[in-house]
C-alpha cells in the first residue's frame, strides 16, 4: 500500500489535487503519466532554452506550470510561472541563471513520485491498451498534460479522444474532419500560440459551431471571460477543478447541443 504521507510530507499537495481527480487511484495513474512523459518536456524545454527560442520556450513551461499545479507540485509550478513571464519579456538572462533551479526542482519531484508509486506501479503504467476504432470522436483542446490525459481516460472507451495542446493544431484537426467525425469540443480558454477565443472567432467565421458543438473547459472563472465566452453559441461552461460526474454531464450535454 502506498504511504500518501511520502507526497504530503515533502511539500505536494495532495488534497487540492483531489479536487480535480477525486479519487486516489486516478491521480496515481495520473502521477505515472507524469513520470513518462517529463523526460521528453525536459529535453525540449532545454533544447528551446539552448536555442534561445523564448517563445517556444514559454510555451513548454505554462504547460509544466499547469501540469504542476493539477498534481499539487506548487513550488514546481510557481518557478515554471517565473520562467514563463521571463521568457515572454526575453529575458533570456534570468532564463539562464535559474533554469538549474527549475531542473532541480524537477528531478525533486520525479524522485518524491518514484518513491511513492514503486516499480509495480510504474510497470503498470506502462502496459499498452489495445487500439479501438471507434465512429465518434471528441477533441480535447488545452495545453495541460494532466488535463487532457485526464479526459481521455475517462471517454476513451466510448470515443475515440483526439488530444491536442494548442489552438491552431485543433483548427488543423478540424479542416481535415471530412468525415465529420468529431461530435464535440472541449476547449481550454488561456493557451499559448493560438488562445482558445481565436478557436471560437475562427469557429464564428467559418459557421463551424453547428456542426461541432463546443464546451469551454477554464481555470478563468471571472465574470468577464464567461461573459465573453458566452458571447459564441457555446454550450457550456466547467471550471477547473472538475470531476469527472461533471465532465461526463459537459460532455453530454455537448454532444445533444444544436
Amino acid at each position: 500500500m502506498k504511504d500518501i504521507n511520502v507526497l504530503v510530507n515533502n511539500g505536494v499537495d495532495v488534497q487540492k489535487s483531489l479536487e480535480l481527480f477525486v479519487e486516489i487511484d486516478v491521480y496515481d495513474k495520473t502521477l505515472g503519466d507524469f513520470l513518462l512523459g517529463i523526460n521528453e518536456k525536459v529535453e525540449n524545454i532545454k533544447a528551446q532554452m539552448e536555442e534561445g527560442d523564448m517563445p517556444e520556450y514559454a510555451i513548454l513551461v505554462h504547460s509544466l506550470k499547469s501540469d504542476s499545479k493539477y498534481l499539487g507540485f506548487t513550488k514546481l509550478a510557481e518557478l515554471s510561472y517565473q520562467h514563463e513571464m521571463e521568457s515572454k519579456a526575453n529575458n533570456i538572462t534570468f532564463i539562464y541563471s535559474h533554469y538549474n533551479e527549475l531542473l532541480a526542482e524537477i528531478n525533486k519531484m520525479i524522485k518524491i513520485v518514484q518513491e511513492y508509486l514503486g516499480e509495480a506501479v510504474a510497470e503498470e503504467v506502462l502496459m499498452e491498451k489495445p487500439l479501438e476504432i471507434k465512429e465518434k470522436a471528441i477533441l480535447v483542446v488545452d495545453d495541460s498534460d494532466i488535463i487532457r490525459n485526464y479526459i481521455y481516460n475517462i471517454f476513451n472507451n466510448s470515443y475515440e479522444v483526439i488530444t491536442v495542446h494548442d489552438g491552431q493544431k485543433a483548427i488543423d484537426i478540424i479542416e481535415k474532419d471530412n468525415n465529420n467525425k468529431i461530435v464535440a469540443m472541449l476547449l481550454d480558454l488561456n493557451m499559448p500560440n493560438v488562445t482558445g477565443f481565436e478557436v471560437l472567432e475562427y469557429f464564428k467565421e467559418n459557421s463551424l459551431f453547428v456542426k461541432i458543438p463546443v464546451s469551454i473547459i477554464t481555470g478563468d472563472d471571472s465574470k468577464d471571460t464567461i461573459q465573453k465566452a458566452f458571447n459564441y453559441p457555446i454550450a457550456d461552461v466547467i471550471s477547473k477543478p472538475f470531476n469527472e460526474r461533471d465532465i461526463k454531464r459537459v460532455v453530454e450535454k455537448t454532444i445533444e447541443f444544436k
